[in-house]
């Protein structure tokens, strides 16, 4: 056992000691190599070529660490999306199998004021024997109130049920939004046609001129309004969105189209 140690310890010392001698074989081989003229052009050519693979060394460690942040920014991104999935997964399952209409908002707007709260209490007159008894007045039934019919807004089953390609990427929320500055335009334009002419100021009673030319024969007993108005009591734009918008509206049977001439009127359903 013991020799078998001693050989092998042996090899170890002859391999290391070949080793040796084999590297200063090859030093005085590159010795030689830098003394010809011949081969010098080839060993600055060898350097310049080691200076250039050290420079693109340098790159590509600079290149592996930027991939190394981008890699740890992907994997936090992912693990935000998973999180958001399974957030989504849950909302999924728990949605309400329906969910309740709103009511459609009515706005009451009087037609005058009531005398009565314009008047200064007067004092009774004395009484007089019953045989001078004047009949009483009849008593004034009271003042209808006129009410503005304003839309109903989008269900969560209503908007399941349109089109993909009339929702397009709108969401339920903006159409919505819209609705609710349509009745806006909607409130504003009727305000102003059950007021008293003697009660408006000068830009009300053009707004009240141009609302009277613009009723047809279609449009009588309707609740309707036109672009004009829209650009006029709020901040909506009509592009292209806001279009896409009032053919889903059509299609949920919340207001119908009738055109006159170049003119549409969008009519409250």
């Amino acid at each position: 056992m013991m020799e078998d140690t001693e050989s092998t310890v042996m090899e170890d010392f002859c391999l290391h000691i070949n080793t040796k001698i084999s590297n200063i074989k090859k030093y005085f081989k590159l010795r030689k190599i830098g003394k010809e003229k011949h081969l010098k052009g080839l060993l600055q050519k060898i350097g310049k070529d080691m200076i250039l693979l050290n420079v693109l060394l340098d790159k590509m460690e600079t290149e592996v660490n930027q991939q190394e942040k981008m890699k740890h920014l992907l994997q936090e991104l992912q693990q935000a999306a998973e999180r958001d999935l399974k957030e989504a997964q849950h909302l999924l399952a728990h949605i309400p199998p329906h969910l309740p209409k709103p009511a459609q908002k009515s706005v009451p707007v009087p037609t005058v004021k009531h005398e009565e709260q314009m008047k200064v209490a007067e004092p009774e007159p004395a009484k007089r024997p019953e045989h001078a008894k004047k009949p009483e007045p009849a008593k004034q039934p009271a003042k209808a109130k006129r009410v503005i019919k304003n839309m109903a807004l989008i269900t969560a089953e209503e908007f399941a049920l349109v089109p993909a390609y009339l929702k397009g990427r709108l969401g339920y929320n903006q159409i919505n939004a819209v609705i609710e500055e349509i009745n806006k335009a909607v409130v504003g334009k009727y305000k102003i046609m059950h007021r008293p002419l003697k009660s408006m100021t000068f830009t009300a009673r053009n707004l009240y001129s141009r609302f009277i030319e613009e009723e047809t024969k279609d449009t009588k007993g309707e609740f309707f309004i036109v672009d004009a108005d829209i650009k006029a009591f709020t901040q909506l734009t009509l592009d292209k969105r806001f279009h896409n918008i009032l053919s889903i509206l059509r299609h949920c049977h919340r207001l119908r189209e009738v055109r006159s001439g170049k003119l549409v009127h969008y009519i409250i359903c």
